[in-house]
């Protein structure tokens, strides 16, 4: 039962790309130090925390991996930036497939609940408690390409120009790496001179409602990718209320969430 879950959540074909990412592990000539670990069991486990949004202490031994193993695992990942490059490494996939739609990319953001620690603040919307809000900037399509995580008080138009300069260069079915969009859809949220100014000097076009004059229920045809995309994250449950101290590891789950997410489309079609 529990190999058929741990096939479920990482698949041979996921593990293949995870693989070559992963540190090797190297003995110390004097012997001691830390023993190896079954990765695979542990990212295994790191998913499964995702997923299901248990504590750490609450996870099956039946993974082979100890709970205080798989989180250390997890911090050390982090510190690594393993989630970033293995983001990365899906995306390369499906641009090489040609999957990745570059005529326009769309940003929003949703907040969640937090109990403490970094990159947290007062909810305006939410009776002033604490929380933190995830940005998002998705292809046409909704697919995930840059995320971030900041206070819940943080205004949506601050994470505009570091979600598209977060933006990797992915590859392409011909010609070089591309990681310049056509245009940048949002709501009236993001707009301001300054950031139309700076989106038309690198060669985007913005279609960025204006306060006062176009409603951002234009936007609908286009913004239901991105809030789907949310919604995709938020099926993992470690992302539905924030529990980590660090705001890194949180960003850290957002990023596996990302990357699992693009990995289903590619999965679909490789099937």
């Amino acid at each position: 039962m529990v190999v058929g879950l741990s096939q479920r959540l990482v698949p041979d074909e996921l593990w293949s790309l995870v693989a070559p990412l992963l540190p090797s592990f190297t003995s110390r000539p004097q012997g001691g130090g830390t023993a190896p670990v079954d990765e695979r069991a542990a990212f295994t486990a790191v998913v499964y925390v995702l997923t299901s949004g248990c504590a750490w202490r609450h996870l099956p031994e039946t993974f082979g991996v100890s709970p205080a193993t798989a989180h250390r695992r997890f911090s050390a990942w982090t510190k690594d930036r393993l989630w970033r490059r293995l983001h990365r490494a899906v995306l390369d996939e499906l641009g090489a497939r040609g999957e990745v739609d570059w005529t326009s990319v769309i940003v929003d953001a949703a907040s969640v609940r937090t109990k403490k620690g970094s990159l947290t603040g007062r909810n305006p919307v939410d009776r002033g408690k604490k929380g933190s809000k995830l940005h998002v900037l998705s292809d046409a399509q909704g697919l995930p390409l840059a995320l971030g995580v900041s206070g819940a008080n943080v205004h949506d138009s601050q994470a505009l120009l570091p979600l598209v300069l977060g933006i990797p260069a992915i590859r392409s079915r011909r010609g070089p790496r591309r990681r310049r969009p056509g245009r940048l859809r949002a709501d009236k949220a993001y707009h301001s001179a300054e950031r139309l100014k700076w989106l038309r000097e690198r060669g985007i076009v913005p279609r960025i409602a204006r306060p006062g004059i176009e409603s951002s229920e234009r936007l609908g045809r286009h913004r239901w990718k991105i809030e789907r995309s949310i919604s995709w994250l938020f099926g993992y449950r470690r992302l539905t209320v924030r529990y980590e101290r660090k705001g890194s590891h949180f960003l850290a789950f957002l990023g596996l969430a990302a990357a699992l997410t693009c990995y289903k489309k590619l999965a679909k079609l490789t099937t």
